[in-house]
């Protein structure tokens, strides 16, 4: 069984049908990413799985529970965790308030603290600036941020919606070093990425979605040799 299972989704903005069909599993252990043009169902997609909408038709199942209807603070006590694109975090807070808010529903606070301190394992650098403001960070810091207040509620499993957006090419190459040392500790990933190259070199499997629907799914190795994926998303003619 599939840790998390869309199965003939079909979601909508008003009248416009912006998911069409799309099925996706995502299996304990893996790095699953999707790719695709602006405009794709990417975001769509990550929005529908963490509840902030819910589909008109289809299943998604997390741990083998149907979480279609719930509400997403429901979703993330079931053990999903959602970056969003464009960080969301807390500007007005320091590193440490972000990285307690993210464990809004946790009592114990030893789980807080060595919660905190694996992320600060990961980004050694938000430990330095434990005390800063939010938004005074640099645009790679809040990432890190970002990702690190995901990991407080240790969820099974993450989603990632463009991470590596604004950032400098080197902040790139760090941020998904992250991601795969992340999932090599035991992290399942959904990883929404515009930059198709990158996250085919650390995912284990991807799909590409196209207006609402999925024309190709295979793994990241296969993807990166297929002709329309290299033409359309590697820059390869």
């Amino acid at each position: 069984m599939s840790l998390l299972s869309l199965n003939n989704i079909h979601s909508y903005y008003g009248h416009i049908h912006a998911l069409k069909g799309i099925s996706v599993d995502v299996n304990e252990g893996e790095i699953v990413t999707l790719i695709g043009s602006n405009g794709a169902g990417k975001s769509t997609t990550l929005r529908t799985i963490s509840g902030m909408m819910h589909p008109k038709e289809g299943t998604i199942t997390l741990n083998g529970k149907d979480i279609s209807k719930m509400e997403p603070h429901d979703i993330v006590l079931a053990g999903l965790g959602h970056v969003p694109e464009g960080r969301g975090i807390f500007p007005k807070l320091t590193v440490k308030e972000n990285l307690e808010m993210g464990a809004f529903t946790v009592s114990d606070q030893n789980a807080i603290e060595e919660r905190m301190e694996y992320g600060f394992s990961l980004f050694p650098r938000l430990k330095e600036r434990i005390g800063q403001y939010g938004g005074t960070l640099s645009g790679g810091e809040q990432q890190m941020l970002a990702i690190a207040r995901g990991l407080m509620l240790n969820p099974h499993i993450l989603m990632l919606d463009e991470p590596s957006m604004g950032l400098a090419p080197v902040l790139v190459e760090l941020i998904f070093d992250i991601i795969k040392a992340l999932n090599e500790r035991g992290t399942t990933i959904l990883l929404v990425e515009q930059n198709a190259l990158m996250a085919l070199s650390i995912a284990h499997r991807g799909y590409v979605l196209q207006t609402g629907e999925i024309v190709v799914s295979d793994t990241a190795a296969n993807l990166k040799r297929n002709a329309m994926v290299q033409k359309a998303y590697l820059g390869i003619d």
